[in-house]
């Protein structure tokens, strides 16, 4: 698929299906999920292809999903025409289209006739196949991708639960899908040896702070943002809107109202905003270059 004359977010696109399904396909029957965040149909479908992901990974097969409004030409020059739609790639060519099957029996029925018909070994996912797997879910975590993030990381979680990156960054998508309890669930049972890997601290860091979500009112958001503009030393008001701002995913606004704070009063409620502040660059990622540019953003207020 040629790049020449595209727009950088179709190049990019374009890499990604590369690098998700293109490149797998050589050695494993890559299932292609289209779907999209409107589209309820697709909540039942994915959630599906979730639990095939997780019993046919030994078996060679990889489910990769794609939203068609972030990689519209992607679902163009493959002629999506609706969602969900399931095709099966293999060496770099489509050789099914598993849309038509009804329900996870028949497309359990389709992929083991698949199978019979492919050279795909079916054996047990080795140390590459799970990096390789872990890698392309945290990629989907960064683009904020939690259906692609669920099901590739839920898939590296079933084959290796005992590792603390794998569990953290399942917990992390689950978070990001919106299922806490299952989060809640899945890092409160982690063993206790487990608990104190910095992967886990992570996703336990974004755990806490998804929790205050549900209690977000955009109406009260808004109302937040007139009363500092209007009272701009109102630390409190200004910490409740930071909170809320991380609450619906907003940490670039986030980050100024807690540095705002700290460059007002440092020690406010103990030190509140900063304690939430390194909370934040825990739940992003500290080698994250955001994180790199807030810490220096930091460090010019507390030693100035």
């Amino acid at each position: 698929m040629s790049t020449l004359g595209l727009s950088s977010a179709d190049q990019k696109a374009i890499e990604n299906f590369r690098q998700q399904a293109v490149e797998p396909s050589e050695t494993k029957l890559v299932l292609l999920y289209f779907s999209a965040t409107w589209s309820n149909a697709c909540k039942s479908f994915g959630a599906m292809l979730a639990n095939i992901a997780k019993s046919y990974a030994s078996k060679g097969v990889v489910v990769t999903s794609f939203d068609i409004d972030q990689n519209k030409i992607i679902a163009d020059q493959l002629r999506v025409q609706s969602v969900p739609t399931l095709y099966a790639l293999f060496q770099g060519q489509l050789v099914a289209d598993l849309t038509p099957a009804n329900g996870e029996a028949q497309l359990k029925q389709a992929l083991d006739q698949l199978l019979t018909q492919l050279p795909i070994a079916a054996e047990a996912a080795g140390e590459e196949d799970i990096e390789q797997i872990l890698e392309a879910g945290n990629k989907a975590l960064d683009n904020n991708d939690a259906e692609q993030a669920v099901t590739l990381l839920g898939q590296a979680y079933d084959l290796k639960p005992e590792e603390a990156a794998v569990a953290g960054a399942y917990a992390r998508a689950l978070i990001l899908a919106g299922d806490i309890k299952k989060a809640e669930a899945l890092l409160s049972a982690l063993p206790e040896d487990m608990k104190d890997k910095p992967e886990i601290h992570r996703a336990e860091a974004a755990l806490s702070l998804a929790k205050q979500a549900d209690s977000v009112n955009l109406d009260q958001l808004e109302n937040l943002r007139a009363k500092v503009e209007n009272y701009p030393d109102d630390d409190e008001a200004r910490f409740a809107l930071a909170c809320d701002l991380i609450a619906v995913g907003n940490r670039d606004g986030a980050a100024d109202q807690l540095l705002a704070i700290l460059a007002h009063n440092r020690d406010w409620n103990e030190g509140a905003a900063r304690t939430k502040l390194l909370q934040l660059f825990e739940v992003v990622g500290i080698e994250d270059p955001w994180v790199s540019a807030q810490r220096r953003r930091l460090s010019a207020i507390l030693f100035r």
